[in-house]
């Protein structure tokens, strides 16, 4: 999920990543769209009318998620392990890498709880839909706060909470396989730094994905992330043969999954790590089209994050506020759809200024430090 937490500033001239990008504003939109389709009263009346596209949005478009996770695993090495041979963590760094990891994490995850809690209570108080969470208790919200309420079995708050402790999970995994490769002898580092990452995405795609209900660990996901690994590492290696290399490598992961057990998720997850290993088509797909849309795609990248988070409360909102009043019919609520999904990009672009503001955490960390002064 790195490619979802880490939005950059929008480049004045063309995309320096511009697959990373497109994949992540376009994932990004699927992704709400599947929870638009999937839950609500609206759903099943625009699906009277259009079976199919809402059937899509409510089976496939979920499918987005494997592009976050290849692009999760490209971001993530290219800062913690960009060749084979030269891993960045030590063992003094892996705790730091963590908590930091955590800490870019949170904010946008807390803001998006607080109103998924206020919204869905607004809800409750104004609509009867099975789709609503139940009031959380005290050990749901600490569950959730702590990133786990899926290894506690604890009901989701919100839609998309789970993907952040996964992404958690897999970026320790990898800062602590780093870390082992770095402590292997240099002229065995590059050898175990592949027997680790290919060997740890063969243990996903070989068992641990195919293992029912273990979508609430890490090693679940590692096949597609060290497929993205795996494509960062052919990029660094800056020739043709280097990325050939690296493509036989995770085709044949893949293809060693896809054999195994076909999984239309893997397929995919091997075509966006091809994507970004190669980048057909780079300078035309940053510099191409007009200013205008370069833009757009920039800015709908930056906040993919925010609005995987936000747009379900959003949605709450806005169902429990105007359904009473909407005229019966596939039309109204396809347009009541639409309105949460503007909502949604304007929420989550608002929360995304909000926090990256040139002083915000040191005006909080001195508000903090004036109430425990107060509390004494």
């Amino acid at each position: 999920m790195k490619s979802l937490t880490e939005p950059r500033t929008p480049p004045a001239a063309g995309l320096p990543e511009p697959w990373i990008d497109w994949g992540k504003a376009i994932a990004s939109q699927l992704i709400v769209w599947h929870h638009l389709a999937h839950y609500g009263p609206l759903a099943p009346r625009v699906a009277a009318v259009w079976p199919d596209l809402m059937g899509w949005l409510d089976g496939r478009a979920l499918y987005a998620v494997q592009a976050f996770l290849v692009m999760g695993g490209y971001l993530a090495a290219r800062s913690l392990w960009p060749r084979p041979g030269a891993p960045r963590v030590a063992a003094a760094d892996w705790p730091a890498r963590a908590a930091r990891r955590w800490r870019r994490l949170m904010p946008t995850y807390l803001a998006a709880l607080l109103l998924a809690v206020l919204c869905a209570a607004l809800a409750r108080q104004w609509m009867d839909d099975p789709d609503t969470p139940a009031a959380p208790t005290a050990g749901q919200l600490l569950a959730h706060l702590l990133l786990l309420q899926d290894l506690l079995e604890q009901p989701a708050l919100s839609a998309g909470l789970w993907y952040v402790a996964i992404d958690l999970q897999l970026y320790a995994l990898l800062a602590a396989l780093a870390l082992l490769a770095g402590r292997a002898p240099a002229r065995w580092r590059r050898a175990s730094a592949l027997a680790l990452v290919v060997g740890g995405g063969a243990a996903s795609v070989l068992v641990f994905n195919r293992q029912p209900g273990g979508d609430e660990l890490a090693p679940y996901f590692f096949g597609s992330y060290a497929l993205g690994v795996l494509a960062a590492w052919g990029r660094a290696a800056g020739t043709a043969a280097g990325r050939r290399a690296a493509g036989a490598l995770l085709l044949g992961l893949a293809g060693a999954g896809l054999a195994l057990a076909w999984r239309d998720r893997l397929a995919l997850a091997a075509l966006c790590a091809m994507l970004l290993l190669w980048q057909p088509g780079r300078t035309r797909l940053a510099l191409a089209g007009q200013p205008w849309l370069r833009s757009v795609v920039a800015q709908l990248a930056a906040i993919s994050y925010a609005v995987f988070l936000l747009h379900y409360p959003i949605s709450l909102l806005v169902t429990a506020l105007l359904i009473d009043a909407l005229p019966a019919g596939p039309v109204p609520a396809a347009a009541l759809l639409e309105l949460t999904w503007l909502l949604s990009l304007a929420t989550g672009w608002a929360l995304t200024q909000a926090l990256q503001a040139p002083g915000l955490w040191q005006r909080l960390r001195r508000l903090t430090a004036r109430w425990r002064h107060g509390t004494r």
